[in-house]
């Protein structure tokens, strides 16, 4: 029995149950927790300084989800066999966990702030992704430090079309619908999650439910809270004031400002300089001599200008940039940009572009995972980068951060969920996302891009997915909200959500949302989601005249595949003793030829760049696994001579019997000179021995039959 220990018990509607452990473990940390389902235990610190450090107006919070793979019983691969920098789906979880938490910490709040979430056991029957949320949350609801929690997160799914809250991976596969959904007692913060062209209505019933489970999460972790004396949190003060300076900035800018976003410039560049204008301006006419505290202006400026935008879209319904509360950005785009890809696509909307690619490779370019709780192969993976030209900044290029990951994940989910069937589909696909020009969603231009590439490619999809990022702005005193379609990335930084949906004709396949603001009715949402959808199928009829279906063939140099099936028991004849049948026919043909074994038979994939090549593979494995049949006729090359007749091997690696009697109408009584080994004859199959199954082989049945002498003539 563990000393000091405090429990909290949640249990869900099937009678799982979830333990929140506090007062063992990790007790100099600020908050520690440990999380229990089934056999699975995440520990969950949380430490925070008591001082912000000088001059820093924003919270530098970093969350850590980490997998131990002794979790697991497992030994990290690699030279130095330890864990190592998180992986992409570890930098996942990471990033819910933050969307979830960062907004519900005071705006006044700057201290440097660390959570760290390891999975130490791990339970085949539990994803704990769907348990890191709750379990950061409860180590913040024990310590002292300033929150506005709690909060949790749950996994809500739709098997068989019946809802089910966190459920385990078996049973995730046959999910038609599956989110992550994080929020507080009161209101939803964070959805992330994919969906097989779901109904906006069916996405937002799957959210109330899941809310409700969060509600019971919250208020165990309220109880807890009280258990371990907590209720009272630190004292604080992050942010130097100055009320005279504010007031004077307001008096001296805010109708500047109004103005000038009133002219609703579309140029963000253009933008961006009549608003620093006012600020220069401003801090012009301070002077040099003047009492104010000038660390302030900044912010107090961005401030001010949030105002005046948030005020304009409120009161006149108007935009930034000109464009109406629904209306999408120009758009065009082209296919079969880039000459020597396999597919490639240029999606440009407003001052959002992406040019992105997709290649097709062979079994042997799968990307392996070779993770704590997950090992194998992705057949389709999609890579997002996010250079520093493509929003006018110098930025030393140091590999993808967290943010390229994440819009990088976004996109493949919405992207796979139209992609041929595995069994039908022989290819690793590819996908590649830069971004060249950025001025909000550029998550999404990947996934209309991606779209593009893949039809262009000759991917079959089902049908184009394309994707829009929605956002709000909303004053919870008058009750006033306006909803923006294909926000700018200016209208991302003053608004209250950022809620990315992507979806084919028939419904929604992806979605990722942030909340800044309280109480979000759900009637709200649904009005989003909704204004979405009319913002999907225009972009989605924009690309159509750009290309409307997948091309019918592959581009000329894009890899030719055949993939067949054969018994399992000729695998070992097509490989050859050590690979030299195998490797002598990749040799001849320059061809790529995969074999393995798949439902208890053997899947041989031929991939090549020329067709004919391709072809000669075909025919030479075609002939090792034929199955020979009598009466069929083969070319064969005698082995070996006997007297009583010839061994032929008619196909490769069976040899035959031709009898003395079967080569020839007339009688042979001796093999001297009738054939040489090596000398190629055609045969015919005639019997095979049921108990021995030997081959017996005929050649005077391809001859023509001399005719019997008639009565009248001497023999």
């Amino acid at each position: 029995m563990l000393p000091n220990l405090i429990t909290k018990t949640i249990t869900l509607e099937d009678g799982r149950e979830i333990i929140i452990e506090t007062g063992a473990l990790a007790k100099q940390a600020d908050g520690a927790v440990v999380v229990r389902m089934g056999k699975a235990m995440l520990l969950a610190t949380a430490m925070s300084k008591k001082e912000a450090g000088e001059g820093v107006d924003f919270l530098p919070m970093s969350v850590d989800y980490q997998e131990k793979f002794a979790a697991s019983g497992k030994i990290p691969g690699g030279f130095l066999k330890r864990e190592g920098r998180l992986s992409d789906y570890e930098i996942l979880i990471s990033r819910i966990v933050d969307r979830a938490i960062r907004p519900i910490f005071p705006d006044d709040y700057h201290a440097d702030t660390q959570i760290a979430i390891t999975l130490m056991s791990s339970d085949d029957e539990v994803l704990p992704d769907c348990l890191a949320g709750l379990a950061a949350s409860a180590a913040l609801a024990v310590s002292d430090i300033p929150f506005n929690g709690p909060i949790s997160e749950v996994r809500v799914a739709k098997i068989d079309g019946k809802y089910k809250l966190n459920p385990g991976p078996k049973e995730l596969e046959k999910a038609s619908l599956e989110f992550i959904v994080a929020g507080s007692i009161d209101y939803i913060l964070m959805v992330e999650g994919e969906a097989n062209e779901i109904s906006e209505d069916e996405m937002v019933e799957a959210m109330q439910l899941a809310h409700e489970e969060i509600k019971r999460h919250c208020q165990a972790q309220i109880e807890l809270t009280k258990m371990v004396g907590k209720e009272k949190k630190r004292e604080y003060s992050h942010e130097k004031s100055d009320s005279a300076l504010y007031e004077r900035m307001k008096a001296d800018t805010y109708d500047k400002l109004y103005a000038s976003v009133s002219k609703q410039i579309p140029n963000k560049s253009e933008r961006s300089a009549l608003i620093k204008g006012i600020k220069d301006e401003f801090v012009a006419g301070l002077g040099t001599e003047h009492s104010f505290e000038t660390s302030l202006i900044s912010p107090y400026f961005h401030k001010i200008h949030k105002e005046a935008a948030r005020n304009l879209t409120l009161d006149e319904k108007k935009r930034l940039d000109g464009r109406k509360l629904n209306e999408i950005r120009p758009i065009w785009s082209v296919v079969d940009y880039l000459p020597s890809a396999h597919g490639s696509a240029v999606f440009t909307r407003g001052e959002t572009q992406s040019i992105t690619t997709c290649t097709l490779g062979t079994k042997m370019d799968e990307m392996m995972i070779d993770g704590a709780t997950f090992s194998g192969y992705n057949k389709f993976y999609l890579h997002y980068n996010f250079p520093g030209f493509s929003t006018g900044e110098v930025k030393i290029n140091r590999g993808p951060g967290r943010r390229e990951i994440g819009h990088g994940n976004l996109a493949m989910r919405a992207l796979k969920k139209v992609l041929p069937p595995v069994n039908e589909n022989p290819y690793t696909i590819r996908i590649v996302s830069d971004i060249t020009e950025s001025n909000g969603s550029s998550s999404m231009a990947t996934v209309c891009a991606g779209t593009l590439a893949l039809m262009d490619a000759g991917i079959q999809i089902k049908a184009p997915v394309t994707g829009i990022a929605m956002g709000m702005i909303s004053d919870p005193k008058t009750g006033k909200y306006s909803i923006l379609s294909d926000i700018l990335g200016d209208e991302d930084h003053l608004g209250d959500m950022d809620f990315k949906v992507t979806g084919t004709a028939k419904g929604i396949t992806a979605c990722q949302m942030d909340l800044k603001v309280e109480g979000l009715d759900y009637s709200v949402l649904k009005e989003a989601l909704y204004q979405a959808k009319e913002g999907r199928l225009h972009i989605l009829d924009e690309i159509n005249k750009t290309l409307a279906t997948p091309r019918a063939e592959l581009k000329p140099h894009t890899p030719r595949s055949f993939m067949m099936f054969i018994p399992k028991e000729l695998i070992g004849a097509v490989i050859g003793p050590g690979g030299k049948v195998i490797q002598e026919i990749q040799k001849d043909t320059l061809c790529t030829i995969i074999i393995e074994e798949v439902d208890n038979q053997g899947k041989i994939n031929i991939f090549s760049a020329n067709q004919d090549h391709l072809d000669a593979a075909l025919r030479r494995i075609k002939s090792i696994v034929a199955q020979p049949e009598i009466g069929e006729t083969y070319t064969g090359k005698v082995k070996n001579i006997q007297p009583f007749g010839a061994f032929v091997e008619f196909m490769p690696g069976k040899d035959g019997l031709l009898h003395i009697s079967e080569i020839k109408w007339e009688r042979l009584d001796t093999m001297d000179g009738v054939l040489e080994p090596g000398e190629e004859i055609v045969v015919k199959l005639i019997d095979v021995d049921k108990k021995t199954g030997k081959f017996k082989l005929s050649r005077k049945v391809l001859l023509p039959k001399p005719e019997k002498p008639s009565s009248g003539e001497q023999a």
